[in-house]
């Protein structure tokens, strides 16, 4: 058999590219003068460049999901930033209310260290096959990064949710549960008593003893907190989150004019109802005051906000093993419970 010398020279020129990427060398050139790539496949150049766009194109996708992604988290928590690898939250420990100036000023005092909060790390990666992008098929990750985007922009939604799912097992700033019968405080002469901002009672909108014994004991409660002085707290609750089971029921305690035995609503818009699918009991409820500008009840510890991040290095074993590259979105956040005061939960239970 013949081998022509021009297919010789061209086996070599391919060899020669190979080992010119290999040790970062400029590809070798072409008889009509074009510089020489060492991955043409028939569909697209598995280059840097081509790699750069690949990935600028799936990022595009990604933000613009991102900022698209609307949230709920707002209403009952708020974002506040954090610099190291977690924040002291000792200002929980005092909620600081206006006082007669009788001598000398009472300086409430932080306790460093009572409650560290160390942020989490947070992600979403897809694999890319090289062969997706040796024949132009990147179509199929499209959706998939929209939906990493769309992922990235829940991550808020998320921390918040995971901490109202365990509200009743988790413990706060005090060392109790979030919501607990025997919240610990003391005035400033000592005095100690114990506050519950947890409720038994199944959300009720069937006659006024159960809407009172339920939705109106919980604004009771609230109404009722003090500070460490004794100072009333002066909240009004304004939002009532519950599960999808229990949407009909708070739709009537808030919006309704009557109630299911047809007797008057006294309660008819002293709340705003959240539907939250998220939760995960569906017999719990929530009520929340939300109309403070300087805290909320639930705190999203934000590091790191969600970015795009991608792995094109040729050289690496994912790529040379596997055919891999990878992409996706990495976050550094946690969440932190504020003030009990500011919320009462039931897990309506009875």
């Amino acid at each position: 058999m013949k081998i022509s010398i021009k297919f010789l020279s061209l086996v070599s020129l391919a060899v020669m590219a190979l080992l010119a990427f290999t040790a970062n060398l400029p590809p070798p050139v072409l008889p009509d003068g074009s510089a020489m790539s060492p991955f043409f496949f028939g569909g697209l150049l598995v280059n840097k460049g081509t790699l750069d766009a690949v990935f600028n194109g799936l990022k595009t996708l990604f933000n613009n999901a991102l900022k698209a992604q609307p949230g709920s988290w707002q209403a009952t928590a708020m974002e506040v930033p954090s610099t190291g690898a977690g924040e002291d939250y000792a200002w929980l420990s005092r909620f600081p209310k206006m006082r007669k100036w009788v001598g000398e000023k009472f300086v409430k005092v932080l306790e460093a260290g009572k409650y560290y909060k160390k942020n989490e790390d947070w992600e979403a990666t897809i694999e890319v096959d090289r062969n997706d992008i040796e024949d132009d098929r990147l179509g199929i990750y499209n959706t998939q990064a929209m939906g990493a985007g769309e992922s990235a922009g829940e991550l808020r939604d998320i921390i918040v949710d995971d901490l109202k799912n365990g509200a009743f097992v988790n413990t706060s700033m005090d060392g109790q549960y979030f919501y607990d019968t025997d919240h610990p405080l003391k005035s400033s002469d000592g005095v100690a008593s114990s506050v519950s901002n947890k409720l038994t009672k199944a959300l009720s909108a069937a006659t006024l003893a159960a809407v009172q014994a339920s939705y109106g004991a919980g604004r009771i409660a609230i109404m009722g907190f003090t500070d460490s002085e004794g100072m009333p707290l002066r909240l009004i609750p304004d939002t009532l989150e519950v599960p999808p089971a229990l949407e009909a029921v708070a739709r009537i305690l808030c919006e309704a004019d009557k109630l299911q035995d047809n007797s008057p609503n006294p309660y008819k818009g002293t709340a705003k109802v959240l539907v939250n699918p998220a939760l995960t009991s569906a017999t719990a409820w929530m009520l929340h005051v939300t109309s403070k500008q300087s805290i909320k009840p639930f705190i999203i510890q934000m590091r790191k906000p969600p970015v795009f991040v991608s792995q094109t290095d040729m050289a690496t074993d994912d790529v040379f093993n596997k055919r891999k590259f990878k992409y996706g979105a990495e976050a550094r956040a946690t969440g932190v419970y504020g003030f009990w005061q500011l919320s009462v939960g039931s897990d309506g239970t009875t």
